[in-house]
């Protein structure tokens, strides 16, 4: 027979053995017993089978020197048992094999997921850090190139949290490290003495290191750091398939912390970049209330193509100047030609009492640039004059300026121009307004009156119920007019897309005000 065979009576004794199954099992012999003769897991599969535990054609394993066997029984019509011997090494091989490559193929998609769950770069060193230590050894040291003369690092013991250090250390202390951290290929754990780990590499309590692996953390460009494997004395050093997968790992864990690398560098860049494009925050000026507000489209968010500014008078009697405009577009690229203009009205400040001048001179540079984009505008010079507020406002294709009496009347200013950025020439008339004690002037963007909202969804908010509504706001504080008004807008769009808004008010302070002594007497007017 090609395969081992050995045949069994009733009472346990051999009474056949084929060469095969005696040169596998030198101590079967005809008329020894099976006990003995035989590795114990096939004298105790007999034994069972006999007291009848095992059904028919069951069969039962165990090694025989450095192989396996399976071993299937048939019995004989005269109670004798027939043992097949098989050699199931090889498919034992290629099913540990295949469960092992599911295993890790399982942790290898829950830790991509863990990972580019978050672009934070210190929680994407601490799953990394832990998520190694779980599944890959006994600890686990997640290092990020130098910063100045420390290394970040992030150790964890299996079965512990994440600890964040910043070490003043040298990484050419440890074999390879300093090549990880510059992103060369990995030194084999082999070549690593594990007794020549220095004391800062090994954590606290963990005893004697056994093996080392330390690998690349590849990212993108640029390397991201390195991942430092540990196991202690004693148990099974890294074989060169760990190293391996140690490796795949350290490549998804790589790629994760460069992104949120990449991402915080991109943040902090455009948070510093958006200071300056986000709309100033407004007070009291040379004696005259100023307030603005702005609220981005509803798919940017943050900034837009609306924008506003007020420049103080550099010293009293003078004018101080204010302005209220709107790009074509919006989201980024309305917001970066909107950082242009307010330099260049920033730079042409010295001539901001000529309001024509000032358009034409804007309009002459986007004509010049290379962006296709116009913008409208409305400027106002300001100065306090007697109890009340004196403009001077010109209106350069924007919506028209509006006045709001203290009695809730509503008067549209007359100011009326081309638009700039488009023509060769931009025209605009310059009309002047009074404002008394209590009156208000409004500057506002096309978002306001062409909000699609409402009841059905889709119906204009319009100049209409713009003037309503700025009318219920007489005698009311700037800033109150401003919270106002984009409650009311927030309202209208609701949850839907909306244009950028945005909205000066420019106010003429009561002369008096309400007083109180001691916040217990009858309030007052005072002058």
């Amino acid at each position: 027979m090609p395969y081992p065979v050995v045949i069994v009576d009733r009472a346990g004794t051999v009474r056949h053995a084929n060469p095969r199954a005696s040169s596998l099992l030198p101590a079967v012999n005809c008329g020894a017993p099976l006990t003995g003769s035989v590795p114990a897991w096939l004298a105790d599969g007999h034994a069972h089978r006999m007291r009848g535990g095992s059904r028919a054609g069951a069969a039962v394993s165990g090694p025989v020197g450095e192989r396996t066997y399976e071993a299937h029984a048939t019995v004989q019509d005269d109670g004798d048992v027939v043992w097949w011997l098989l050699d199931d090494t090889d498919h034992r091989l290629a099913r540990e094999a295949l469960r092992m490559e599911r295993e890790r193929t399982a942790f290898l998609a829950e830790a991509s997921n863990m990972l580019l769950s978050s672009l934070n770069l210190e929680r994407c060193m601490d799953a990394t850090a832990q998520l190694a230590a779980e599944y890959l050894a006994d600890a686990a040291l997640v290092i990020a190139p130098r910063t100045g003369r420390v290394l970040p690092v992030v150790l964890c013991l299996r079965g512990e949290a994440p600890q964040p250090f910043r070490w003043n250390v040298d990484p050419e202390d440890v074999p390879g490290l300093g090549e990880a951290l510059q992103g060369f290929p990995p030194v084999p754990s082999r070549w690593i003495d594990p007794a020549s780990a220095p004391g800062w590499l090994v954590p606290d309590g963990f005893g004697a290191v056994g093996s080392i692996v330390i690998t690349p953390l590849p990212g993108h460009g640029v390397p991201a750091g390195a991942l430092v494997l540990l196991r202690r004395s004693g148990e099974t050093a890294f074989s060169a398939d760990e190293e391996v997968f140690a490796r795949l790992f350290a490549a998804r864990a790589g790629a994760a912390m460069s992104a949120a690398r990449l991402y915080a560098e991109q943040s902090s860049l455009a948070q510093t970049l958006m200071q300056d494009l986000l709309p100033p925050v407004l007070h009291r000026v040379s004696g005259v209330e100023f307030a603005g507000g702005y609220r981005a489209s509803k798919d940017q968010e943050r900034i837009g193509g609306d924008f506003y500014d007020v420049h103080p008078a550099t010293a009293d009697g003078e004018e101080s100047f204010a302005v209220l405009g709107d790009v074509c577009g919006k989201g980024l690229e309305a917001a970066v030609l909107t950082g242009k203009i307010r330099n260049i009205l920033q730079a042409l400040l010295p001539m901001a009492g000529d309001h024509q001048r000032v358009i034409e001179l804007l309009n002459s540079a986007l004509l010049n640039s290379r962006t296709t984009r116009f913008a409208t505008l409305v400027m106002a010079s300001v100065v306090r004059e007697g109890g009340g507020v004196r403009l001077r406002v010109t209106s350069a294709g924007h919506e028209p300026s509006l006045i709001v009496r203290g009695d809730g009347t509503v008067e549209e200013g007359m100011s009326r121009g081309t638009l700039v950025g488009v023509l060769p020439e931009a025209r605009a008339t310059t009309t002047q307004e009074t404002l008394r004690p209590g009156d208000f002037c409004v500057l506002f963007t096309d978002g306001f009156t062409e909000a699609k909202g409402g009841p059905l969804g889709s119906e204009l908010f319009g100049e209409s119920r713009v003037k309503r509504a700025l009318a219920q706001c007489a005698g009311m504080p700037a800033e109150a007019v401003v919270e106002h008004m984009l409650m009311l807008a927030a309202q209208w769009v609701g949850p839907d897309v909306h244009d950028d808004m945005a909205i000066m008010i420019i106010s003429a302070p009561r002369s008096t005000h309400l007083s109180a002594v001691g916040g217990h007497t009858r309030g007052r007017f005072t002058a």
